[in-house]
């Protein structure tokens, strides 16, 4: 981050610790200054046209725009920032989508002025796009990082977002979306690739990139607005200046629509509200069950259904990257069929074993899972899978030694994103320290379940007088193996006719 982002985020963050006394969350915080900050970035864009004779057409009423909250203050502040809220968070399009649902969490007229006078102050149209994205990435991760608001589940290590999108090399004219998209980081981040790799775009490559390239899905109303927010920031929006986020839930039918490249991190760590109704036509037993014909199974496992839904809205020769906890690797019933079923359908040609530490929830175990997806036939569409151990021996926390895009460039090289056929083993009998090893497909079909967890590096945590982890990583870890023992027995109970 450049020094003058840096020092507006703190200067922005510095007046959360005042509001926090009055009880509002980093969450809380964010999200207030994602509504002043649209509404002062709107009225300095509204100046600017109007200064140069270009037309501008304002899509906030001239009684809910930015002049409207400076010139008061008192009650008759609090009162008209609130209908003002009230009023752009209805109907359709980008404006209702960062406005959804929005209230005013800040109680003290007086804080409230203060707020609206400090980002009055500066001139953000005077900003470069680099810059304001920057800063306002700098605050989702302050957010991120207060992990007594849970907003660490909707952000991805920057750095490993940065490494699968210089592997997944997004071309110019692809679409690119992301079904759990939180704050929008992997959209974000493609397109800061195709900017700097593609510097000579025409005006209608231009138009397109920004408008009919990034789309995303968030069930969070709050996650999405940031997202929306993100984006704008960014330049970025669908035709029509409509939003190219969805505030929906991506499992619960087949939205019709197919991308070139998914780049996702679903959410971890609870089963699906509702159980879906697979081509094997067995029925869900909880209240709310979605029939989902593509998919090839039936589970309440919200990370198994992910895989399935991702692999329904590739386009054929579609490329994934999907961020997958452990259990999607080696879960038994369900999870089997999906894997078998992915191996046959799809070249299932890299596995990247991330290390614990990086993600905000602690003692989660995932991976990023590589495929694309191939026409149907008869034969197996993946023929080797290709793994790199980033996790054995390595050591990562998030603020002493914080996982750094350098770390990743190994995988990156092994990767061979220019040509997938020319990679290189560093894992040998004779090297057996290599952290890239190939699997044919005859041995991933041939271990128990299919299972695609897969490890082969001596691990020194093992050894006798190791230093074990934190208490809580122990506790994290014996919880994710009790609930995938669960859904496992779970589905034993199903097939033997055991009712609830």
């Amino acid at each position: 981050m450049t020094n003058g982002a840096a020092q507006l985020v703190q200067k922005l963050w510095n007046y959360c610790n005042v509001l926090r006394d009055d009880g509002m969350s980093y969450g809380d915080y964010v999200e207030q200054l994602t509504f002043l900050l649209f509404l002062k970035m709107d009225e300095e864009r509204r100046l600017q046209a109007e200064q140069m004779g270009e037309s501008y057409v304002d899509p906030i009423p001239p009684q809910y725009r930015w002049g409207s909250l400076v010139g008061l203050d008192g009650v008759a502040l609090e009162s008209h920032y609130r209908e003002l809220l009230r009023a752009l968070g209805t109907g359709t399009g980008l404006i209702p989508i960062i406005f959804r649902k929005a209230q005013n969490k800040i109680q003290d007229p007086a804080k409230l002025k203060r707020l609206v006078k400090l980002i009055d102050e500066e001139t953000w149209t005077g900003l470069n796009l680099d810059v304001k994205g920057e800063i306002y990435e700098g605050l989702l991760e302050k957010n991120a990082q207060d992990t007594k608001s849970g907003a660490g589940q909707y952000f991805t290590p920057r750095p490993l977002i940065e490494a699968i999108v210089e592997v997944m090399r997004p071309p110019v004219g692809a679409t690119i979306h992301d079904p759990a998209c939180g704050t929008a980081g992997f959209l974000l981040a493609a397109y800061a690739y195709i900017n700097a790799h593609y510097p000579q775009l025409d005006r209608d490559q231009r138009r397109q990139l920004r408008e009919r390239t990034f789309s995303g899905v968030e069930i969070v109303d709050a996650t999405a607005r940031l997202a929306v927010m993100n984006l704008y920031l960014h330049n970025l929006a669908a035709e029509g200046n409509a939003s190219p986020i969805i505030v929906a839930d991506s499992l619960r039918a087949d939205p019709g629509a197919r991308y070139d490249l998914v780049l996702t991190n679903p959410p971890f760590g609870k089963q699906s509200s509702m159980t879906i109704i697979g081509e094997d036509g067995r029925a869900g037993r909880e209240s709310q069950s979605v029939e989902r014909a593509d998919f090839w199974t039936t589970t309440s496992n919200k990370q198994l259904n992910f895989v399935q839904h991702i692999r329904t809205i590739l386009q054929t020769h579609g490329r994934a990257a999907v961020v997958v906890p452990d259990n999607v690797l080696f879960e038994g019933g369900a999870g089997e069929t999906i894997r078998r079923r992915l191996l046959e359908s799809c070249d299932v040609h890299t596995l990247l074993r991330l290390p614990t530490g990086i993600f905000y929830a602690q003692g989660v175990k995932a991976n990023v899972l590589f495929f694309d997806k191939r026409p149907g036939s008869a034969e197996a569409q993946t023929k080797t899978l290709w793994i790199y151990d980033l996790r054995t021996n390595m050591n990562f926390t998030l603020k002493q030694n914080p996982l750094r895009f350098e770390d990743l460039q190994d995988f990156i090289a092994c990767y061979h994103p220019a040509n997938r056929q020319q990679r290189q083993a560093t894992w040998s009998p004779e090297h057996p320290e290599g952290r890239w090893r190939a699997f044919p497909l005859e041995e991933l079909l041939a271990r128990d379940k299919v299972s695609l967890d897969i490890f082969w590096l001596k691990d020194d945590s093992l050894e006798e007088n190791a230093h074990l982890p934190p208490p809580q990583v122990i506790a994290a870890e014996i919880l994710d193996d009790l609930r995938a023992a669960l859904e496992q027995f779970d589905a034993i109970a199903r097939d033997l006719g055991v009712e609830e």
